[in-house]
């Protein structure tokens, strides 16, 4: 009996499972209070400037090769939505998941926006705070100045993509940010929840997706790296296609899916 119960303890939850916690993670994050949400949402944005930090970090310097190169940084980028899901932070990205409860109608469309807006603005606050404070810092000068170079490439990157391809990258990218949310989840440890995370994280970044969040502090270190100011016309270019596309894979193809298939209430035509 006791060996039972141990096993119980260490089995991951079951998909249907983790669609009940999902749903009622979007219920507390909705009603949690303004000054909360926003203090966790400055929170997520500079953690999530940690992960970019690191990952421009790794990818400089190395001769390891496109494809290896691109993994490693993967994986250092894989810390920001650590500190954000094991540490505790509000992200925009991750919070498409809201919809679950949503189309549950446990979560108002009003509280759903308020909780988008204000979660996005607060994650661009701590982003933006997090470039101030790298940048005053000194570190773009690290290894004789080229961490600068590579942030200037990877904003350079970014800018240059049309409203298409940000667009797609954007769904694409929010994808995997969301399966690696719900893998979390079936996790009943930290290490679980920090191997859940890695993968997939490590996926979208090796294979140049758009993270919007992400990009809140990557595009604007590039600007500072090359010398200029920071344009926000040029930032909201790529802001713009890339917050749709994240919200097309992360509230359509990953919660609306589940939804559909662990918590929709069957109609008398499906019986």
């Amino acid at each position: 009996m006791m060996q039972d119960d141990a096993n119980r303890y260490a089995d991951a939850y079951a998909p249907a499972q983790i669609a009940l916690l999902v749903e009622r993670g979007g219920v507390a994050k909705v009603r949690l209070a303004p000054i909360q949400t926003a203090t966790l949402g400055v929170l997520a944005g500079a953690f999530i400037s940690f992960g970019a930090m690191f990952y421009t970090l790794t990818i400089t310097g190395g001769d390891l090769g496109f494809g290896p190169s691109r993994l490693l940084g993967g994986v250092a980028f894989s810390l920001g939505l650590i500190l954000v899901l094991v540490g505790g932070a509000e992200l925009f990205t991750g919070n498409n998941l809201i919809v679950m409860a949503w189309a549950e109608r446990k979560v108002t469309s009003r509280q759903l926006l308020r909780n988008w807006v204000l979660v996005y603005l607060a994650n661009f606050v701590g982003a933006l705070g997090t470039v101030a404070l790298f940048y005053l810092a000194g570190a773009l000068d690290l290894s004789g100045g080229t961490v600068g170079q590579t942030a200037a490439r990877i904003a350079e990157t970014k800018l240059n993509l049309d409203f298409n391809t940000a667009f797609f990258r954007g769904i694409l990218c929010n994808t995997l940010v969301c399966l690696a949310v719900w893998l979390s989840f079936a996790a009943r440890d930290v290490a679980g929840k920090i191997l859940a995370i890695i993968f997939p994280i490590s996926a979208f970044v090796a294979l140049g997706f758009e993270h919007s969040v992400a990009n809140m502090y990557l595009i604007p270190l590039g600007m500072l790296a090359k010398g200029g100011g920071i344009d926000f016309v040029a930032l909201l270019r790529n802001l713009v296609p890339v917050t749709l596309g994240n919200i097309v894979g992360g509230s359509g193809l990953v919660a609306l899916t589940y939804w559909l298939v662990y918590l929709r209430r069957p109609s008398a035509e499906d019986r």
